[in-house]
């Protein structure tokens, strides 16, 4: 059977009396449950105290964090900004551009510039970035289409500018032109097809433009003559000259010495018979000079 009451001794140091106290069962459960619970109590104090210095460092940390986000993020939204605004620029420069290529249209959806001062909330400040970062990749692309299709338009421009004759080709002075002329064979009159410049025999014979030479060969009335194709429609031919300085076949650029002159064929004096085609048709060389 268990005691009623507990006994509790303390016994001091040297000769002094002891002292015995007894203690009631149930006050001493009691007291032990005090004390469990005590224990329990500073324990969980300790606990929610290191849990508090805790969360106050990570939230101190959090919020450094997120100063130094939105810094940055501040920093790439005015870099942005700044490349939005040079979009604006080469769009700019993209119409004029094309209106002096005489293109058909400027790029539609051509961007403007945003401004004013980014947003405080970091949800709406990283989704207004991202949206300004989609807006830019959209504009580049059209940049990208637009830069292409320039490119051919100017590639297109540049060959029909090198095929179409331009200049003189060759040193001298004009003694006929183009269009009908009291023939200097006979008494009638007859259409002249070309223009005649007269010059020393072997003054050189340059192309006026790019091209393929077509023909070369020798002609009664033509006498040693050259043929270059110049693409875009585009046909040039020489005729009474001295000597020939290409074959058929042969690329030839603008500048190119291609024969020199001289009196072959039906000719009066030593010139060079110069004549201009486009798609089959002769035209006055006077507009290429």
């Amino acid at each position: 059977m268990p005691a009623e009451k507990y006994s509790i001794i303390i016994i001091p140091e040297g000769h002094r009396r002891t002292h015995r106290f007894q203690v009631n069962r149930n006050w001493a459960r009691l007291l032990a449950a005090v004390l469990v619970v005590a224990v329990l109590m500073v324990s969980g104090l300790v606990y929610h105290c290191c849990r508090i210095q805790m969360d106050r460092a990570e939230l101190q940390r959090l919020r450094t964090e997120r100063r130094s986000y939105q810094q940055e993020l501040r920093q790439v939204a005015g870099q942005l900004e700044t490349l939005r605004k040079d979009m604006v620029v080469l769009a700019s420069n993209d119409t004029k551009v094309r209106l002096m290529t005489k293109l058909a249209k400027p790029v539609e959806n051509v961007s403007v510039g945003i401004g004013g001062p980014v947003e405080t909330d970091p949800v709406r400040e990283l989704s207004g970035v991202q949206r300004q970062i989609d807006d830019i990749r959209q504009d580049i692309d059209l940049r990208r289409e637009s830069l292409e299709e320039l490119q051919g338009a100017l590639n297109d421009q540049r060959s029909l500018f090198a095929a179409r004759p331009k200049g003189k080709p060759a040193k001298g002075w004009v003694t006929s032109g183009f269009g009908v002329r009291k023939s200097p064979f006979s008494d009638g009159n007859k259409m002249h097809c070309g223009l005649d410049i007269a010059a020393r025999t072997g003054t050189p014979v340059l192309a006026p433009a790019d091209g393929v030479v077509k023909r070369v060969g020798t002609a009664p009335d033509y006498g040693k003559m050259v043929v270059i194709d110049h693409g875009y429609g585009y046909q040039t031919l020489y005729a009474h000259n001295s000597k020939l300085f290409v074959k058929v076949g042969q690329r030839v650029k603008r500048g190119d010495q291609i024969a020199a002159i001289g009196n072959t064929g039906r000719s009066t004096g030593s010139h060079l018979h110069y004549e201009v085609h486009l798609n089959g048709v002769p035209i006055d060389p006077r507009k290429f000079l």
